[in-house]
C-alpha cells in the first residue's frame, strides 16, 4: 500500500472521491489509503470513464451476449464522437472474460486498412491496457499488464498515477463490479433505439439507489443518443 501513499504526493487538485466508494467492498489497504488521504488531503485523481452501448430498457447485450439489435451503420458524427472520446484517456481497463474477444476483434480490423475503424483499432491495440484477472499469471496480449489484487485497490492505484483518464468498455460482469464499488466517475451511455426485454444488465448489483447528475445528452442521425452522467456525491 506504500506505493499508493507515494503516488498520493503526485496528485494535483481537491476531490472528495472517497465519498462514492462502497465501504462494504473496500479492502484493509484501501481503507488505510482513504484514511491517510482524509487526514492529509488529496489533489486530483484520474477519472474512470465507462462508455457502453445499451438498449432503452437497460441491457448491454442479450441473455447470451446477442448484439444484433444494435445499430452498426454509424453516422459520421457518432464515429467522430467515438474517436474523440479516446483523446482524454491513455489507459483501457478490461475484465478477463472480455479481453480475448476485444483483442481479436480489433486486431482483425487492423488487418484491413480500408476499414473506417482502422485508425480506431490501432488506438485500441496500441493504448496501454490493464486486464483484471484472478487466474492468469502472465499476460498473453500486446500492450497489456495484469491486475490481480483487490478490485478497489487496483483501481485506486491506477487513478493515483499520473497521466490522462482511464476508460472501460465492458463486459457486463466487470462493469457491474465497478459500479457496485462506486469506482466509475463518468457514465457515457450510448442508447440504441431498441428494447430487448431481457439480457445483461450492469446496474443489477446495486443495493441502494444511486442518483446521477446529467452532464450532457447528444443525439445522432443513426438514432443513438449519448447520455453523459456523473454520480451524485454524498
Amino acid at each position: 500500500m506504500l506505493c499508493l501513499y507515494t503516488n498520493y504526493l503526485k496528485i494535483r487538485s481537491t476531490a472528495a472521491w472517497w465519498t462514492m466508494l462502497n465501504p462494504n467492498l473496500l479492502s484493509r489497504n484501501t481503507c488505510k489509503f482513504i484514511k491517510f488521504v482524509m487526514i492529509f488531503g488529496v489533489k486530483s485523481l484520474r477519472k474512470l470513464k465507462l462508455q457502453v452501448r445499451m438498449s432503452i430498457d437497460g441491457y448491454i447485450a442479450g441473455p447470451n451476449g446477442e448484439m444484433d439489435w444494435m445499430i452498426w451503420n454509424l453516422d459520421d458524427k457518432l464515429k467522430n464522437y467515438i474517436f474523440e472520446s479516446t483523446e482524454s484517456v491513455d489507459t483501457i481497463i478490461l475484465g478477463r472474460k472480455m479481453t480475448d474477444g476485444f483483442m481479436s476483434y480489433w486486431s482483425e480490423v487492423m488487418t484491413r486498412p480500408s476499414d473506417p475503424f482502422y485508425s480506431f483499432a490501432k488506438i485500441m491495440i496500441e493504448m496501454p491496457k490493464v486486464v483484471f484477472t484472478k487466474t492468469l499469471k502472465i499476460s498473453k496480449w500486446v500492450n497489456t499488464v495484469l491486475a490481480t489484487g483487490y478490485l478497489t485497490d487496483e483501481i485506486m492505484k491506477l487513478k493515483s498515477e499520473s497521466g490522462k483518464d482511464i476508460i472501460v468498455y465492458g463486459g457486463a460482469t466487470f462493469d457491474s463490479s465497478l459500479i457496485k464499488a462506486g469506482l466509475i466517475d463518468e457514465f457515457h451511455l450510448l442508447i440504441d433505439p431498441a428494447a430487448i426485454g431481457s439480457g445483461m444488465a450492469i446496474f443489477k448489483d446495486l443495493k441502494e439507489v444511486q442518483k446521477f447528475t446529467m452532464i450532457k445528452s447528444t443525439s445522432f442521425d443513426s438514432g443513438i443518443v449519448e447520455l453523459h452522467f456523473e454520480p451524485k456525491r454524498n
